[in-house]
């Protein structure tokens, strides 16, 4: 596990900057739903805005709001039913872990068709990047303390969506998308293809710990030393260097170092995190994250190139 490194402010020469976007504007059309959070938090509301967020997901309202009692809150309020079920994933989490690493959960509301969270407001948190090395200290030490927590009995692991995960086999059976995103040549992609399915088949994805799955800026901030972590709908049970691995990337694209620094000797992990954006890479948008293509191909590349590198391959 990582320990110390040479820290780069600036993205080696082969990882090239794609442009994203991953501002969620502040959605002023919806009103806000004022009496269920009142009666999710049992107090009176003072004041309330819409707020923008960071992110891709375009199927929820967000608000911060103050209570009679002058605590501030943040309010996360779902659109549409997908929403809804990713929401009450979240709530499984918030209302059985503690740590420094979550959120305080104030409530929450659910009558079958509106549903909403409602936590502490993080506003004056510090929000990377810009990264350091003691911030990505931060993350990494909160990571530990998030994989030493027991996780609530209905969280389900991670190597159960294996072939969800890896994504190489997917690509196998039909690599167009991918090819079609420019990010490897299809002789690359059929000299390289037998390593990275093995390396991705033997990648160790179970274990006991608690993950996030989702580890990114836009789910994280800093308070006091640690990181906290939001948006824990993907949450599942596995190998905690998986939810390091996953986060490299993006890591690496904000001017943090390049992978293999933090997380040595790590082909298998590393096949499987860049099958992960690589399978994705080159599919149509969803309707409900219309920018998160353009991140997940810049992801990708920064993976096959760390991936090529632990595995001796040819870089893309």
């Amino acid at each position: 596990m990582f320990t110390a490194y040479p820290f780069r402010t600036r993205v080696l020469r082969c990882f090239v900057r794609a442009p994203y976007d991953r501002t969620v504007k502040a959605r002023s059309e919806v009103s806000f739903p004022s009496s269920a959070v009142a009666e999710a938090v049992g107090r009176a509301l003072v004041e309330c805005e819409a707020v923008a967020t960071r992110g891709y997901a375009r199927s929820c309202a967000h608000w911060r709001a103050r209570l009679a009692d002058g605590r501030r809150v943040f309010i996360k309020q779902a659109l549409n039913g997908t929403a809804v079920e990713w929401l009450r994933a979240e709530r499984v989490i918030y209302e059985a872990v503690r740590g420094p690493f979550i959120p305080s959960f104030y409530g929450a509301y659910d009558d079958g068709e509106l549903a909403l969270i409602v936590l502490e407001d993080l506003t004056d948190a510090e929000w990377p990047p810009p990264w350091s090395p003691s911030r990505i200290e931060s993350v990494l030490a909160s990571l530990d303390a998030l994989h030493r927590t027991a996780p609530p009995n209905e969280i389900e692991k991670l190597e159960a969506i294996r072939g969800e995960v890896v994504g190489w086999p997917n690509i196998a059976a039909n690599p167009e998308p991918l090819l079609s995103t420019g990010l490897c040549a299809p002789p690359w992609l059929e000299e390289a293809l037998p390593a990275l399915l093995q390396a991705s088949e033997e990648a160790q994805l179970d274990g006991t710990e608690l993950l996030h799955f989702d580890v990114r800026s836009d789910n994280l901030c800093l308070r006091g030393g640690d990181a906290v972590f939001f948006d824990w709908n993907l949450v599942r049970i596995g190998n905690g260097d998986f939810d390091v691995a996953f986060w490299l990337p993006s890591l690496a694209l904000e001017g943090g170092p390049p992978p293999w620094e933090v997380l040595p000797d790590a082909g298998r992990l590393a096949a499987a995190v860049a099958g992960f954006f690589a399978v994705r890479a080159g599919l149509p948008p969803p309707a409900t994250a219309p920018t998160v293509r353009d991140f997940q191909r810049a992801q990708a590349q920064v993976a096959l190139a760390w991936t090529a590198r632990e595995l001796d391959l040819r870089l893309p």
